[in-house]
């Protein structure tokens, strides 16, 4: 079984890695071997980064680039009218897309533990409203992916 707290770490990693490739434009293998070198596990500035799984990471980031047209017309819709994902903040997009690709593509994760590892994400870097709206959209998104894990039980 898979370690709770490296995935946990892999998704924080991909979600800085996303941004940061975002606004650098740097590419996947440069990202790669910059967040495996120098970010998971070891110590910059003072603050420690916590051992990631590694493969997890580099899954999250490969199927977030592989399906990003995809992922960002599906957050799209989900978003609030007048709010298209390319208006929203650069870490909140990295955060939507990265949950939105665990929820179509990782169907052995349950919907409910992905969405409440991004918004655990969400909340480190954001206030209450911010990580609500990743909830509310991943919540969405989750139902059209895997409506079936939504279900009432009889």
């Amino acid at each position: 079984m898979a370690n709770a707290d490296g995935r946990s770490a892999a998704r924080l990693a991909a979600v800085q890695a996303l941004y940061q490739m975002e606004v650098s434009e740097k590419g996947l293998n440069e990202t790669f071997a910059e967040f495996e070198s120098f970010w998971i596990g070891n110590e910059i500035e003072g603050q420690r980064y916590k051992a990631a799984e590694v493969a997890f990471f580099r899954d999250i980031l490969t199927g977030v680039l592989a399906d990003q047209g995809p992922i960002d017309r599906a957050i799209d819709q989900t978003l609030v009218d007048g709010w298209p994902l390319a208006r929203v903040d650069a870490v909140l997009r990295a955060i939507l897309r990265a949950g939105a690709y665990e929820l179509k593509k990782r169907a052995d994760i349950p919907a409910r533990v992905s969405i409440k590892e991004y918004v655990d994400v969400a909340g480190a870097f954001f206030d209450r409203e911010e990580a609500g709206m990743v909830n509310a959209v991943l919540d969405g998104l989750a139902r059209r992916y895997r409506a079936a894990e939504f279900e009432p039980r009889a």
